[in-house]
């Protein structure tokens, strides 16, 4: 009686079952993990260049930069 309650253990493709498993969880979060780094990460930053670059003069940065001294050649 002891002996028919024993479950026998899963041999035959064990392997194969886990390693579904595990490519399928590792799928899921990769793609998670994408999609949190390209919108907490990549869109802001985009987000943030546009508007720095909107405004930019080169033409004031170049003459603050000039005044400050770290061009030598021009006067």
């Amino acid at each position: 009686m002891a002996s028919s309650a024993l479950v026998k253990p899963q041999m035959r493709g064990l392997l194969s079952k886990c390693l579904c498993f595990h490519i399928v969880g590792t799928f899921i979060v990769s793609l998670g993990v994408t999609t949190f780094c390209k919108f907490v990460v990549a869109e802001p930053r985009k987000k943030a260049d546009a508007d720095s670059y909107r405004n930019y003069d080169s033409m004031k940065d170049f003459e603050d930069m000039r005044k400050v001294g770290i061009f030598q050649s021009t006067k």
